[in-house]
């Protein structure tokens, strides 16, 4: 049965947040495997053979050594590709699933894109970034509605130094009108970047908030249903278990 237009964009989305190292040995793994394949599979999917078809070559083109002649550009035909192949599955997606495609060096963009996941929230936005810091605060989660309850989940080894100065003088300005909790999670714990909406709905975003689209293309993406459930499960066990920043 083949995939609806709004199923294949938020699978592609997804591939492209989950990209691993390639340049640096991150597909040759079980894991790196899995996702090669998955992906290729995605392209196909997306309907144009041509590019399923250089995808898969350029794949098996892949080397082992990093600094190989043509390992760099291979790379960089492969993310292309992905993109394309993303674009064209937003353009048949419905609306209210697109603008998810954030380019290199489009901080409003970003903005943007983030603002519209928190704009869906009623009660409660928990955000998982292994990398949290002060810029999460002062131009993302600022765009949040009075009142929505936010929580941040951070990795205690990954987290930067200004950020437990920056909730303090949060909490010492807003008080209950924007209530702010962070907490720490065991190092090196922490493989999503995820805003959860309400405890339902779950986005998935490829960097880091101090990094979005600097370096590199991302995606924001809605996760499916199942998919959302158990991220939801297993960051709630987290979130509890997890020491408060102070």
């Amino acid at each position: 049965m083949p995939m609806t237009p709004e199923a294949l964009y938020v699978q592609l989305g997804q591939i492209i947040t989950e990209m691993p190292d390639l340049r640096n040995h991150g597909w040759n793994s079980p894991t790196g495997q899995q996702w090669l394949g998955r992906a290729s599979a995605l392209v196909e999917a997306a309907g144009d053979m041509a590019d399923a078809i250089n995808f898969k070559t350029t794949a098996q083109g892949l080397s082992s050594n990093a600094y190989v002649p043509g390992h760099d550009s291979a790379v960089q035909r492969m993310t292309a590709i992905l993109y394309q192949a993303l674009a064209r599955a937003e353009m048949r997606a419905p609306a209210t699933s697109r603008n998810g495609f954030i380019p290199t060096g489009e901080p409003y963009t970003a903005l943007s894109a983030v603002a519209r996941a928190f704009g869906d929230a009623s009660q409660s936005i928990f955000i998982i970034d292994p990398y949290a810091d002060v810029n999460l605060l002062d131009e993302y989660v600022l765009q949040a509605r009075e009142g929505i309850s936010i929580q941040i989940l951070a990795d205690a080894q990954g987290v930067k130094p200004g950020l437990a100065p920056a909730m303090q003088r949060w909490v010492t300005q807003f008080s209950t009108n924007r209530p702010l909790e962070i907490r720490l999670a065991p190092a090196r714990t922490l493989h999503d970047r995820l805003i959860i909406v309400d405890g339902v709905t779950v986005w998935s975003i490829g960097q880091s908030f101090n990094a979005l689209a600097v370096r590199s293309p991302t995606a924001l993406v809605r996760v499916d249903q199942e998919t959302a459930a158990l991220k939801v499960a297993a960051y709630d066990q987290v979130w509890f278990a997890a020491p408060a920043l102070t």
